[in-house]
């Protein structure tokens, strides 16, 4: 496969974030050991983050914001500032963020924009049969709310659980270990969302 020049910029590709976090770092005259221990992000991280060579996940950009100060969609802004914000935002498919359980048997569609991480999160989710996706304790008051849209899923928060069909929905509190299971023979999809207090 040929490989694009660098001299071409990537328009689609995920925003660089590295020297904006850097001019915002400098501008409150922080140090990059500074930063990293109010983000609780390595220095090396934040050192490749600032000079685009690292991918951060969604995560560390929050604590990244939260740091200094900033919400995610002041950080990633960029230079669009002055260009009027369409009245419909379209999230192409591929450009949606999927992340994977280490079994490979959990697949989450990340749909929430950036900006509401951390507030209230939505995802597509789908099971293969015997996944488990299963979770620490979230912070107090946390709630999930799934509805599965194919298959069967067996929803357990703490010492409860419930099966769930096609159609069906669940809300629970999620600041107690918890976990969704496949214990099906198909695949199953559903859509997650999770809410946070604060």
């Amino acid at each position: 496969m040929a490989q694009v020049p660098s001299s071409i910029p990537l328009i689609d590709g995920p925003p660089a974030v590295g020297s904006k976090l850097q001019e915002i770092r400098k501008a409150q005259k922080l140090s990059l050991d500074e930063l990293s221990k109010r983000a609780g992000v390595s220095k090396s991280m934040l050192s490749e983050v600032e000079r685009n060579q690292a991918n951060p996940t969604v995560g560390v950009l929050w604590r990244l914001a939260s740091a200094l100060g900033l919400s995610l969609t002041d950080l990633l802004a960029g230079g669009v500032a002055d260009k009027a914000a369409p009245t419909v935002e379209l999230v192409a498919a591929h450009s949606i963020p999927v992340t994977t359980s280490n079994d490979g048997k959990c697949t989450l569609r990340i749909l929430g924009p950036i900006a509401l991480a951390g507030k209230v999160e939505w995802y597509e989710l789908a099971v293969e049969a015997g996944g488990v996706l299963a979770s620490e304790p979230h912070e107090a008051g946390a709630r999930e709310h799934l509805s599965v849209l194919s298959g069967t899923l067996t929803v357990q928060a703490a010492d409860s659980s419930k099966v769930l069909k096609a159609g069906d929905s669940a809300r629970y509190a999620v600041d107690v270990q918890h976990a969704i299971r496949n214990t099906g023979k198909g695949l199953a999809k559903a859509l997650l969302v999770v809410e946070y207090l604060s």
